[in-house]
């Protein structure tokens, strides 16, 4: 006799794939809110004793357990009256159960901890070439009246800092040029004004100032495309009618003052902290050659405490930002 086929539809692989992965999203939000229940009863072996301990009636106690034993499917408890003991089950169960909630627990004291107004932390995100002097200077200043505030630093391009900000991994951060997009809140703190940098052996050497125009068929070395310094310096090199011809980009100013003393090629750069042999830096005087430096943050994000005091520290800074 041939055996008859079932009439029921398979599942495809990404089809059960699918329904393992809603099945676990289920099971996790009906499990997350009777985990600590579940703890205090087995630690008590008593429901009326859990009940008065978590501060929830104990008919309330007795139906969360039996509905996450039917949601189990397996029998977590041994009755007796209001007196209950662990199955085997319940022991395999109670153990992940510690573990799970310890884990929230520790969860817990760390953001408490990140958003205490005295000894909180600060995600904070700036440009590599605000890393030497300009934040340091910053974070002693604030600290000199929070001296238990915690920092995370980020150094990065804007780009990337701005999809950090985003993405919840910073606070705020000083990036540039100011970007203008509606989910962000931005100010502008200050300018830094960009040289001209070549070599210390190259014919423009010898000024000390230079219209950008007379550059135009200079070889350039610049940071990579997404960088907010290259795309200022191709708009600076655009207003001064010229596309810059660019022969080296890198991710960092001071390894292109470099290039620039090996004699690679011109930069525009802001000033370093510390003057480089090899180069001569000549201020340029059209178009007017600076950068925006400007703090952002996410907008309609409360702020922490400690991450407050520090935005109000930044914005009293306004055009006293940078050293000098």
């Amino acid at each position: 006799m041939a055996h008859q086929r079932s009439s029921q539809p398979r599942l495809s692989p990404s089809s059960y794939n699918e329904d393992i992965r809603a099945y676990e999203e289920d099971i996790r939000a009906v499990l997350a809110p009777r985990l600590a229940y579940f703890e205090a009863v087995a630690r008590h072996e008593h429901v009326t004793r859990a009940a008065q301990e978590l501060g929830v009636p104990q008919s309330t106690l007795s139906r969360a357990m039996v509905r996450l034993e039917d949601d189990l499917g397996v029998a977590l408890f041994a009755r007796k009256g209001r007196t209950v003991s662990l199955t085997p089950a319940g022991r395999t169960f109670l153990g992940s159960a510690e573990r799970a909630l310890a884990e929230v627990e520790k969860a817990a004291d760390s953001v408490r901890a990140d958003a205490d107004p005295a000894a909180g932390k600060v995600a904070f995100g700036f440009l590599h070439t605000l890393g030497s002097e300009t934040v340091p200077a910053l974070i002693r200043a604030f600290r000199a009246d929070h001296p238990r505030v915690r920092f995370q630093l980020v150094q990065n391009y804007g780009e990337a800092m701005i999809e950090r900000l985003r993405a919840g991994g910073l606070d705020l951060c000083l990036t540039s040029p100011v970007p203008d997009a509606p989910d962000l809140v931005t100010r502008r703190l200050d300018e830094q004004r960009l040289r001209l940098v070549v070599p210390e052996d190259h014919p423009l050497a010898t000024r000390r100032r230079i219209r950008l125009a007379e550059a135009a068929d200079e070889t350039f070395v610049t940071l990579e495309p997404g960088y907010g310094l290259r795309r200022i310096t191709d708009d600076l090199c655009a207003a001064a009618g010229f596309v810059p011809r660019v022969a080296f980009e890198g991710e960092e100013a001071e390894t292109l003052r470099g290039l620039v003393a090996a004699g690679l090629g011109v930069a525009l750069l802001p000033p370093p902290a510390v003057a480089r042999p090899g180069v001569v830096e000549l201020t340029v005087t059209a178009p007017r050659a600076v950068r925006e430096i400007g703090v952002a943050w996410l907008d309609g994000h409360p702020d922490t405490a400690p991450v407050a005091a520090f935005k109000k520290f930044l914005l009293g800074r306004r055009g006293s930002l940078l050293p000098g």
